[in-house]
């Protein structure tokens, strides 16, 4: 089997960001951008919480971190559902609905509210690399991914890359040489879906995909920020060693330099099993041989001297383990590491986190230290490296993002609301004693009101017929003027689907009206109400013209009614 993590970082320049869209160096930020950004990261990390989920074929892990007012980190929530049901050599993919249904037992009885997880897939899982490639600008590299063209050239995968959940990452760039170091990292889109399935079933929400070293990277880079100390910041050591993953990763200026360990069927069975010193001891031998190589060759290459080694290990005898390591390699250090060192404990989760072996619960922890990264708050304060294999990320975020600016601006305009309303507030307050003197006799003033309105109304609808009555005598083709009254009439009498055209008077007693009307029925309403009506004895249709047929709007039919006047 060929080693995935094998000569994964070949240099030791300076680590720089991760690519910047539009161009290689960041732009310059304004003091009220970065205000805005820095308020809108803390909120949107108090609004979308995570825990921390680590499952494997015996427990289930559960972390959640929050931070106080002094910005201490505080484990919130902690909890380790051990469970029975899957074999010795069973896995979590092999039993997806065993652990899926496990999962909503520990959430139900670690009382854990949020349903944002991140999890992480084990390292034989993921296809780890550094590559080289010449020095591009972030939108040919944009550019390059969008094609595929550059992971074919400078990544030969068995399968299709379209099979595969990729992370990239900018690590170096070097301008002399005209090169540049990119972080890839992939999975099978198979192994995702089976996890976030797991997750989904259980009743959380996967928003972050990791890879479990790189959690475990996490989780020093935090107990070594908290410690303060310069030098393990700048280079620690760490030894994965147990059943399930075996490596030594090497952080040199916040660059993991992962070597795997091989450790053979057998070996498992004797670290699992045995008791025997001497198969002990010969199973160290093997495995001390591979991590002597490792940090020699990273001492050859940067010319630093490796003094200690951190262990994490889910082994229950690795103290038996550790004295042994300590004779192969007498100049070097191990230590348990404790992924709970500098955080605060509450008092109600002393008892559970009260373990001899803490080491094993690093992954955990490096999850829970993963806040959702959307505005980029937790990655600057914390260095928190933002790997996360989740497909569809970008929508993902891009969400968060818009719920974010959402929730934003509604507490903004909630905010300038509420001042104007306490400053309006405030200035009624002392205008009261003259505003009740002012509304002295208000009853009255509402009575008159109400009289003068139906006065209003009444003046209104007879102002209507005049006005209207008024537009039809523009159209009186005659030297006399009709009698007003008649005029009004006729006007009354025009229902609402009907438009005159125009009125023709002979001076003596005939009226010709001529319009238009949407139907039969409208003129015959038209006709009915002239002859209702006093000065007009007879009403009577004189001719009507049918619609051309036209496509588009719908036509009106014309016609001329005769009314005979009634002067006498």
């Amino acid at each position: 089997m060929k080693n995935p993590f094998q000569n994964l970082f070949k240099k030791k320049d300076k680590v720089e960001e991760a690519v910047i869209p539009g161009g290689d160096k960041k732009k310059k930020t304004s003091f009220f951008g970065k205000y805005l950004k820095n308020r809108l990261g803390k909120s949107a990390v108090k609004g979308e919480e995570i825990v921390g989920v680590e499952l494997t074929s015996t427990e289930i892990r559960l972390a959640q971190l929050i931070s106080n007012k002094a910005n201490q980190w505080v484990l919130d929530r902690f909890f380790v559902h051990k469970f029975e049901g899957i074999d010795d050599t069973g896995t979590v993919l092999e039993n997806p609905d065993k652990v899926a249904d496990e999962l909503k037992l520990a959430l139900q009885r670690s009382k854990i509210s949020t349903t944002n997880a991140a999890i992480a897939i084990p390292v034989t899982s993921a296809i780890i690399r550094v590559v080289t490639a010449p020095l591009m600008t972030d939108e040919e590299l944009g550019k390059a991914i969008a094609t595929d063209s550059l992971w074919e050239n400078l990544v030969q995968l068995t399968d299709n890359l379209a099979d595969y959940s990729i992370f990239h990452q900018v690590i170096n760039r070097d301008s002399t040489a005209n090169t540049m170091d990119i972080l890839f990292v992939a999975s099978k889109l198979s192994d995702i879906n089976s996890y976030t399935d797991i997750i989904k079933k259980g009743g959380l929400n996967a928003v972050i995909i990791d890879v479990k070293c790189f959690a475990l990277k996490s989780a020093v880079d935090q107990v070594n920020q908290i410690a303060g100390s310069i030098e393990e910041t700048n280079l620690t050591a760490v030894l994965e060693f147990g059943l399930d993953e075996n490596y030594v990763m090497i952080l040199y200026d916040n660059n993991p330099i992962i070597t795997d360990i091989f450790i053979r069927g057998q070996d498992r069975t004797i670290l699992r099993d045995s008791t025997n010193l001497e198969e002990m001891e010969s199973l160290v031998r093997r495995y001390m041989t591979q991590v002597k190589q490792a940090i020699q060759d990273f001492e050859t290459k940067y010319e630093k001297r490796i003094r200690n080694l951190k262990v994490t290990s889910n082994l229950i005898n690795v103290d038996e383990y550790l004295a042994i390591f300590r004779k192969n390699m007498t100049n070097t250090g191990f230590l348990l590491f404790d992924p709970l060192d500098g955080i605060k404990i509450p008092a109600q989760l002393e008892e559970q986190v009260k373990l001899g072996n803490r080491s094993y619960l690093s992954t955990v922890m490096g999850l829970a230290f993963r806040k959702l990264d959307v505005f980029g708050y937790y990655k600057f304060v914390t260095a928190v490296k933002n790997i996360n294999l989740l497909p569809n990320r970008e929508n993902m975020i891009a969400q968060k993002k818009a719920k974010m600016f959402s929730n934003f601006a509604f507490k903004g305009i909630v905010g300038i609301v509420t001042i104007i309303y306490l400053t309006l507030f405030g200035l009624s307050f002392w205008q009261i004693t003259d505003l009740n003197k002012k509304n002295q006799g208000y009853e009255q003033i509402v009575q008159s009101h109400e009289l003068k309105t139906k006065e209003k109304e009444k003046y209104a609808k007879e102002i209507a017929i005049i006005l209207k009555s008024l537009d039809l005598s523009s159209s009186i083709k005659s030297n006399k003027k009709i009698n007003f009254r008649v005029l009004a009439q006729i006007a009354s009498a025009v229902p609402k689907r009907v438009k005159f055209k125009s009125i023709e008077y002979n001076g003596a007693d005939l009226v010709i009206i001529e319009g238009s009307a949407y139907s039969d029925q409208d003129i015959l309403k038209l006709i009915s109400n002239l002859n209702n009506k006093k000065l007009i004895s007879n009403a009577s249709l004189a001719t009507m013209t049918l619609p051309q047929s036209t496509q588009g709007s719908r036509q009106m039919k014309g016609f001329k009614i005769a009314c005979i006047l009634e002067l006498s």
